[in-house]
This record gives C-alpha cells, structure tokens and sequence, in this order.
C-alpha cells in the first residue's frame, strides 16, 4: 500500500512537471494576444508608444552602433582568414554581409535590447506590482496590460527593425574597415560583392526575424514583470530581483531558439 502511495505521488509530480511550462505559457500567450489587441483599441496611445520608441529605440543606438561595429570588424578578419586559405578572400564582402543580415544582425540586436531595455522594463513593471500600483489601476478601471504592456509592445515592433537596419549596416562597415584599410581587399570588390550577394529575401528574412524578436521579447519582459507577485522563490524586493533576471535569461534563450526555428521556415 505504501509502495502504491509513493508510486502514485511520484507520477503526480511528473505530471505537475509537465503541465507547469504549458500552463506558463498559455498564460504568456494570453498576455500577448490581450496587449496585441489593445494596440488597435481606441483612444489610441501614440503619445506613450512614441515614449517608449525613445525608450527603446533611441536610448539603444550607441549601443547597437558599438556592438555593430565591432561584430563588423571582427567577422571581416575571420572571415579573411578562414578564406585566405581558400584563395576567395575575394568573397569577404558577400560573406559579412549575409552573415549580419540573415543572422547575427536580428540576434544580437535584440539580446542588446533585452539586456538595456528589457532588464529595465520587468524590473520597473515588477516594482509597480509589488507596491500595488497596478491593483489601483484596476480599481481606476484602467486596464493594466493595455496601459502598461501595449504601448511597449507597439515600441518595439518599430523600434527593433530600425535597430536591426543599423546594426547590419554598421557592421558592414566594420567589416570594411577590417577587411579593405587593414588587410587590404580591395574596396571596390568589397562592396561590389555585398550588393551582387545580398538579395531582397535576405533583408526580409532580417526583417521577419525582428519582428519576431520584439513580441518575444517585449511580452516575456513585461509579464514576468507583471507576474512578480505570483513568483513562490521570493518576494518584495527578492521577487523583483528574480522576475528581472528571468526576464533576460528567458528572452535570450527563447531569441537563439526562435532563430533556429524561423531559419529553417526562411531558407
């Protein structure tokens, strides 16, 4: 009977194991669709998603352009190497560029976004739930998803294509400066071959894959913010501690994993 009891108890825990990460995120794809809508809702709040584009758009240039320029600069010198040995350094243009717009351009573009703007988001959201400031905006009648999460959600799905553009751009320039000053490819052969190699599809690819990336990112950010009251490990400030540094561990994560999945759709 007691062997029974336990086998019984044990197989219950493996149930909960499972059903917990579906329940989690048929509670984030609720949040998501819920904020989605409320962009469409009226009166519009442009004046806030404008408040947020500043946010997280222009307050993420300097570093977009600094990690741009050195991602640039260093796949221009090994991809000199590696193709030195081949005789097709001739290439390097053509393989810098798709590398950033297909790839790391989307990616790094928006784990950069997750660690200035995100971090910031779940924490200030997290904050604004532990001190019961969302519980008076419900007692307002102010729908707390539509006044917090929307307008940062519509933010980032402007913001991150431009971010995105100015990432590859920079990059390639990074390459460039590797490639043409240092190691001396010719400059003209080096843009000649970025513009005969990169196509269209490639630059929506980029596109699709950012727009993919702003929801993931914004939604994991601002629920986990959101849910901080609900976390059982803390609470108070503890719990807004851990809710912020879930918030970036998941959404890079979910980035690298979302990536692999819209590559193999986009090739």
């Amino acid at each position: 009977m007691a062997q029974s009891t336990t086998t019984t108890d044990m197989l219950a825990g493996l149930g909960r194991m499972a059903i917990a990460p579906v329940q989690e995120l048929g509670r984030v794809a609720i949040f998501f669709f819920r904020g989605f809508l409320h962009l469409f809702s009226f009166p519009l709040q442009a004046d806030k998603i404008i408040d947020q584009v500043y946010f997280i758009g222009m307050k993420s240039v300097f570093v977009i352009c600094l990690t741009g320029a050195f991602t640039g600069m260093v796949l221009g010198l090994q991809g000199y190497y590696t193709l030195v040995k081949f005789g097709s350094e001739g290439l390097l243009g053509a393989a810098v560029a798709l590398s950033l717009i297909r790839e790391m351009g989307p990616v790094l573009t928006a784990i950069m976004i997750v660690a200035r703007a995100g971090s910031a988001m779940a924490a200030e959201i997290g904050i604004m739930r532990i001190s019961e400031q969302i519980d008076a905006l419900e007692t307002m009648d102010i729908n707390p998803v539509r006044f917090l999460f929307s307008p940062r959600l519509g933010a980032a799905l402007i913001s991150f294509p431009f971010l995105t553009a100015i990432f590859d751009v920079v990059g390639i320039m990074g390459g460039y400066l590797t490639g043409s000053l240092l190691l001396g490819i010719n400059s003209g052969l080096y843009f000649s071959r970025v513009e005969s190699s990169v196509l269209m599809e490639d630059i929506n690819g980029g596109f699709v894959k950012a727009f993919c990336f702003a929801a993931i990112v914004v939604t994991i950010c601002c629920f986990q913010g959101y849910t901080t009251h609900m976390r059982k490990e803390g609470f108070g400030a503890k719990g807004v501690s851990l809710s912020t540094t879930s918030a970036v561990v998941i959404s890079c994560v979910m980035i690298l994993v979302a990536d692999y999945v819209l590559t193999s759709f986009l090739l």
